[in-house]
């Protein structure tokens, strides 16, 4: 009796040292799939999980898994063709409604000259500025997109570009009783980046803070370095942008007429060729609102190094 029951205990003991096993070999299987999942979704590679276990249930789940990497490579593959094609459209489009809309616009400027006091004629050559200047941003956003608008990268003086940009909205800031707040270093401080590019990246910021944020009569201009980075902050007072709208500001064909002021409704254009602009010159930009306290965006780029 006694052999017999040191035989049960016997088996019971292999059999727990058995499972105990074929437990700590399934949960080491399962965080290499976990890791290796991570890493191939990070990653976007053709590469699978490999099927090293035995275990028959584990190998079926690590198949599915397979099955699901490739599902969703392909159409990864197909909606990348499908954007890229897409952008390459709009800016086709856009290029061509750009001449045959200049025509009519040079045909407008002449009408307007030869009849001075006719309403309809003057209202309808601002209208069709306006349609142009959007077709132009459409136009610029495309060829960004797409890759087509080469950026070329120099020296450039950072402190010299902020002081140019603030001093052509000079006459609109003191028209409009705005406070102004500079503080724009004296000497150079040098980026490797590109004059028009951060013309316009600085144009589409003071001008949104003057649209969006009048309610405030404040602008903000700071420029500030450390060793490695500058930082280009433009700043208002007004309404502001709510938690739930900051992560869609920066998106196409956003407006911000329901975070903001409804009065003005532009393309929804601006702030994404901006944060076009500042990606390609290898920056970053940030937004930071209070209502009615601060509202900031923020551009970082890093210095330029000899």
């Amino acid at each position: 009796m006694e052999i017999i029951l040191s035989g049960g205990i016997l088996i019971l003991g292999i059999c727990f040292v058995v499972e105990r096993r074929r437990r700590m070999v399934l949960k080491k299987e399962l965080c290499y799939i976990t890791s290796k999942l991570d890493e191939l979704i990070q990653q976007d590679t053709v590469e699978r999980i490999k099927q090293s276990t035995l275990d028959k249930e584990m190998r079926a789940h690590i198949c599915s898994i397979n099955d699901l990497l490739d599902f969703n490579h392909k159409n990864l593959v197909k909606y990348n063709k499908a954007r890229i094609s897409m952008k390459k459209m709009l800016s086709n489009i856009s290029h061509d409604l750009k001449t045959p809309l200049t025509v009519v616009l040079g045909y407008l400027e002449l009408l307007e000259m030869k009849y001075k006091e006719d309403e309809m004629i003057h209202k309808t050559y601002q209208k069709v500025q306006e349609v142009l200047a959007l077709i132009n941003k459409f136009f610029d956003l495309a060829k960004l997109e797409s890759g087509d608008k080469e950026i070329k990268l120099e020296k450039v003086d950072l402190s010299e570009i902020c002081r140019m940009n603030i001093l052509d909205y000079y006459n609109t800031l003191q028209a409009n009783f705005f406070e102004v707040d500079i503080s724009v270093p004296e000497e150079a401080i040098f980026i490797l980046g590109n004059r028009s590019a951060l013309n316009r990246i600085l144009n589409n910021l003071i001008s949104n803070a003057l649209k969006y944020g009048e309610a405030g009569k404040y602008l903000g201009l700071y420029l500030k370095e450390d060793k490695h980075a500058v930082v280009i902050e433009v700043i208002d007072k007004g309404k502001g942008i709510s938690e739930q709208y900051k992560e869609e500001v920066f998106e196409r064909m956003y407006t911000l007429e329901d975070s903001r002021s409804k009065t003005y409704q532009g393309s929804g254009l601006g702030l994404t060729i901006t944060k076009e602009l500042v990606e390609a010159l290898g920056g970053e930009i940030h937004l930071e609102s209070v209502p009615y306290k601060r509202t900031v965006f923020s551009c970082k780029f890093n210095k330029f190094s000899c």
